[in-house]
């Protein structure tokens, strides 16, 4: 009898149901949802610098929301001259883009760098081409000075002047030479656009950093052929480029190629005489 009792009594306590725990009062149970991890890089990333990654999450409002015409007003006619926006799309190019250009001004007898950037011209290139060449200049002709002082055991200075000189030369003539070209033809009635030819002779000077470094060679003769191929390399790059547009100008179209063609030449005689006057 006894031990009967106590069999039904565990059997009773085994297959019976265990109430379940609550939670004490004063906490929250956690509950884990489905993980919404996305892989990296995510797949709808797009190229060059307008791509479409957005802003971090936690950005405040002005980075969060994004920029369009109906959220502010935007400056018309040629006030919009003044605004960042009217310069986006020409520094819109990545570096695969940049490096094709510049393997086109290395070439300058194809003359087909004006039709690859009839509808992409940038600035971006040509404004890093040109800061390159103030910095590459400035100091190999330093160099080169302080080498000569050396060697004939005379007393050196820096001539900050290098600096402010090259800047004004390579900025002044990328800027001031196409605005030039641009009157003239428009005057003759043969208008180009005025940042395609910022952007051609921009891309035209890629071709003196080379021989700037080159020209670090002690021997003045060979600084006149490096200067003279840069030249004429370059000189060759611009004309052939606006060879067929310049001809709608009607027959004096070889003379503008001419003075074109000389003006490059002029350029790189102008490097030679004045950062390499002392010979080494």
């Amino acid at each position: 009898m006894m031990s009967g009792n106590y069999t039904s009594i565990d059997n009773q306590n085994v297959t019976g149901s265990v109430p379940a725990v609550s939670d004490p009062p004063g906490q929250v149970s956690v509950k884990f949802t489905e993980s919404t991890l996305q892989t990296f890089p995510p797949s709808s990333a797009q190229g060059k610098i307008s791509g479409g990654s957005g802003p971090p999450r936690d950005a405040d409002d002005t980075f969060s929301k994004p920029v369009s015409d109906s959220d502010e007003a935007q400056p018309r006619g040629w006030l919009r001259t003044f605004t960042i926006a009217a310069y986006k799309p020409y520094f819109d190019v990545d570096t695969s883009d940049v490096l094709e250009r510049i393997k086109d001004s290395l070439l300058p007898f194809s003359g087909s760098f004006n039709e690859k950037t009839a509808n992409t011209p940038d600035l971006y290139g040509p404004f890093w081409i040109c800061t390159t060449l103030i910095f590459v200049a400035a100091s190999i002709g330093t160099f080169v000075t302080y080498v000569a002082h050396k060697l004939q055991n005379k007393e050196w200075d820096y001539d900050i002047n290098l600096v402010t000189w090259s800047a004004a030369l390579f900025y002044g003539y990328v800027t001031v030479v196409p605005l030039c070209l641009y009157i003239i033809l428009k005057y003759f009635s043969a208008p180009s656009s005025l940042v395609q030819l910022f952007c051609l002779y921009g891309y035209s000077l890629f071709i003196f950093i080379p021989a700037l470094c080159l020209s670090i060679i002690p021997f003045d003769i060979f600084r006149w052929v490096i200067a003279g191929v840069a030249g004429f390399m370059s000189a060759t790059f611009v004309a052939l480029n606006l060879r067929n547009h310049i001809k709608s100008a009607g027959e004096r179209w070889f003379l503008i190629v001419a003075g074109i063609f000389l003006l490059q030449l002029a350029l790189a005689v102008a490097l030679k005489l004045y950062l390499f006057t002392v010979s080494v």
